[in-house]
């Protein structure tokens, strides 16, 4: 008869063999254990899908019996909400929606009359019509808000279904897979790239036998660990070492086609032959060996880099983010219609990734600018590039907008990092005093990070490194955060990251001798972390639309000149005589995952007697008109005297307010105009020679707020002034297009952020 098998795969053991760094010590157990459910529970997936949404919320989505469905809102309470949240990994659940606030689902309604108490475990133990009996229609779709707030040490099941095959009477059920390594030369190395492919099944590790195993379960197996390919390995060496000790053989064979992104999806094989005097008579243990991408390789990788045609924006660690695609010179977006795992795994392995976790949709991971180049990405799953792949060029009105922005989650190789740093004292995971792992006179020990210098991007690479996210705020002391008593000295100082490292080790610092003259303990460097980060971008055609010249006499210019809007020559200027101003307005969108807030709190924010207004950042802008070979001309800059959202996409509202002393920021999907006639909104260029510049502006240029994408916070114009007008053209937001294209403007190049 036929059974459908399902796998649960608990995370990845590859590496506890190695005791990765001699004297560590394993952390306390996580705060959350995996939930066990009766027997007689059906198994479910959940997720959250859904238009104009934030990642804790959206239409709730079950997935049963290989098919995504919805969940009818009859008899739907906050406790049902609440069960739902928890089984996503969120602390509790904030509200719920009724009638498909966020767009009607498709397939099976799973869940129709649910009705939980809130303790339970899975939304599968609520009371119901029973799974699959509903009478509503997706006009009905429920959806949910969860708290931003996640469960400390929460882990992620994932249930995938076999296809059916023929199996009799067995429960087939493995715990974990892993690459151990044989031989002495791969032992040491991070990360394990070759060794024997082992399932952990009845607790006990087991070899696969190679009688049929092909070069497409390789692949597979690769994939997982993070690798895109697999390689050739010496045969002969590891047919002797096989011979020399017994192996315990798994009972089943794999039969991969290549393109599945997890080992779960591969067909299971027929049961091998094992009788009591062999194992695996014809074979020996099957053994992989992979290739690991650039970023990951154990020495660097020859051989020139070309200009990429496929990149990652928005994510919080390496290996995710919107995928964004180079076509005729310009960088753009793909339409997540028809997005999945198949096409995923394409982008991932391009670029130096393993196979792909998650296809994400609906924006998950911040809205891009400038074109959609691609929709109804249609993969095998062995295109060298995602650009190879079939697609849709349909532009009717009906088409993708940024909303529908595909993104991806790679599975990249265990490097060991999270092992050599922690947050110590916080009153939760996600914040504390940052401690690294530093080998001190022959012995690894446990010490602080110099509070001096450390920043935002710092704070980035701690975060990142230990999978919390983005960083929220930096610290330069930690008085409140006790941390370890052992662990007060410093063991690194002088830290400078650019903030795309993986490691705070890769970071910039002083090496043997340290210069830390307050000392560590309450001066050490802290962290708090945070899953979500905005992210602003300026629109590039308000700036080149709204672009005009002024001369304004300096009497009536005493606010802009007491805030240091002017030119150097402004002081002696007499009152009666004029400031040629170059206006513009700039509209500022938050597109990212949430809200942008000021760095100080309301309470530290300093009023301004003169424009009658609260100052929330020192330096919220900077202008800039440069010549052509990069030096600048003339500068301006705008203090961010009232951030709020002047307008916001539909079904959003608008929360920030600046009258009254209300609060300031740009809610998420909002934007805040500073029009051409506010004070500080220009360029002072009385002094400037007629000629070709040009034109720059720097959002958050101090990097004070966190921000999941810093490099597209510029604006480049080309800008003409002969004297008496200006003309502004080919505005675009830097590294939008292409390497060479972005080559022909001065200063910052491909708009990679330069290190402060």
């Amino acid at each position: 008869f036929f059974l459908v098998r399902v796998w649960t795969l608990f995370s990845y053991a590859q590496y506890e063999h190695l005791g990765y760094l001699p004297g560590y010590q394993e952390p306390a157990q996580d705060l959350y254990t995996i939930p066990e459910l009766p027997k007689d529970t059906p198994r479910i997936q959940l997720r959250l899908a859904g238009e104009k949404r934030k990642h804790n919320e959206g239409r709730v989505e079950v997935f049963y019996e290989g098919e995504w469905g919805t969940v009818c809102d009859d008899d739907f309470t906050i406790h049902a909400a609440q069960v739902v949240c928890r089984e996503l990994g969120y602390f509790e659940a904030v509200s719920w929606s009724p009638s498909s606030k966020y767009g009607k689902g498709e397939g099976r309604i799973w869940f129709d009359n649910v009705r939980c108490t809130g303790n339970e475990r899975s939304l599968a133990q609520c009371e119901s019509n029973g799974i699959g009996v509903s009478d509503c229609k997706h006009t009905e779709d429920v959806g949910v808000v969860c708290s931003d707030k996640r469960i400390p040490g929460f882990k992620f099941m994932l249930l995938c279904k076999f296809n059916v095959i023929r199996v009799e009477s067995l429960n087939i059920q493995v715990e974990d897979v892993r690459i151990r390594p044989i031989l002495s030369t791969y032992r040491k190395r991070i990360p394990v790239t070759e060794g024997y492919v082992e399932v952990k099944d009845g607790g006990k590790w087991k070899q696969i036998c190679d009688d049929e195993w092909t070069q497409m379960n390789s692949r597979v197996i690769c994939g997982m660990f993070g690798f895109p390919g697999d390689k050739r390995y010496n045969t002969r060496v590891y047919k002797m070492f096989a011979r020399r000790r017994k192996q315990t053989y798994w009972d089943y064979s794999i039969n991969c086609t290549g393109n599945e992104a997890h080992l779960s999806s591969c067909k299971l094989g027929h049961t091998l032959a094992i009788k009591a005097n062999s194992t695996c008579e014809q074979g020996s243990p099957v053994v992989v060996s992979c290739v690991p991408g650039r970023a990951f390789a154990p020495a660097p990788m020859a051989g020139y880099k070309k200009q990429p045609l496929v990149r990652l924006r928005g994510g919080a660690v390496v290996g995710e983010g919107r995928v964004e695609v180079l076509k005729n010179g310009e960088w753009g977006t793909i339409c997540d219609d028809s997005w999945n795992l198949v096409a995923a795994t394409v982008v991932c392995r391009e670029l130096g990734f393993g196979s792909a976790k998650e296809a994400l949709s609906g924006g998950q991971l911040g809205q891009g600018m400038g074109p959609v180049h691609m929709n109804e990405v249609k993969c095998s799953g062995f295109e060298k590039s995602v650009t190879e792949c079939p697609f849709s060029m349909d532009k009717d009105s009906e088409g993708c907008s940024h909303e529908e922005d595909a993104g991806v989650r790679c599975n990249v190789p265990a490097m060991g990092f999270q092992q050599r740093l922690r947050l110590s004292g916080g009153r939760n995971p996600f914040e504390g005093r940052v401690e690294v792992l530093k080998e001190r006179n022959g012995s690894l020990v446990w010490g602080t990070v110099c509070g001096e210098g450390w920043g935002i991007m710092e704070a980035m690479v701690v975060c990142r490194q230990l999978g919390l996210g983005f960083a929220s705020h930096a610290f330069q002391e930690t008085w409140n955060w006790p941390g370890a008593v052992n662990a007060d000295s410093v063991v690194m100082s002088g830290v400078r990251c650019a903030g795309t490292e993986m490691s705070l080790s890769h970071c910039l610092h002083h090496g043997e001798y340290l210069s830390c003259p307050k000392g560590g303990g309450r001066f050490a460097a802290g962290v708090s972390c945070s899953e979500t980060a905005p992210d602003l971008v300026l629109n590039p055609q308000v700036v080149e639309q709204t672009t005009y010249l002024e001369d304004r006499p300096m009497f009536m210019l005493q606010c802009a000149y007491e805030e240091n809007c002017l030119g150097s020559t402004s002081s002696s200027t007499p009152a009666n005589s004029y400031r040629r101003l170059l206006r513009f307005s700039s509209q500022i969108h938050n597109n990212g995952q949430s809200d942008f807030r000021p760095k100080a709190s309301r309470e530290s924010w300093v009023w301004h007697d003169c424009h009658r207004h609260y100052h929330s950042m020192e330096v919220f802008t900077h202008y800039d008109l440069l010549s052509n070979n990069g030096t600048k001309v003339a500068e301006g800059h705008k203090a961010s005297f009232c951030l709020e959202d002047s307008e916001c996409d539909e079904g959003i509202e608008k929360r920030y307010e600046c009258a009254n002393f209300g609060e300031q920021g740009i809610t998420l999907g909002c934007w805040d105009t500073y029009r051409h006639d506010i004070d500080c909104q220009w360029v002072d260029i009385t002094d400037v020679k007629p000629g070709d510049y040009i034109f720059q502006i720097v959002i958050n240029p101090n990097y004070e707020v966190a921000e999941t994408d810093y490099t597209n916070n510029i604006v480049k114009c080309r800008c003409r002034y002969d004297g008496h007008r200006i003309w502004m053209y080919n505005c675009h937001i830097g590294g939008s297009f292409s390497a060479e294209t972005e080559d022909t403007f001065p200063g910052l190049i491909n708009n990679q952020v330069t290190h402060r």
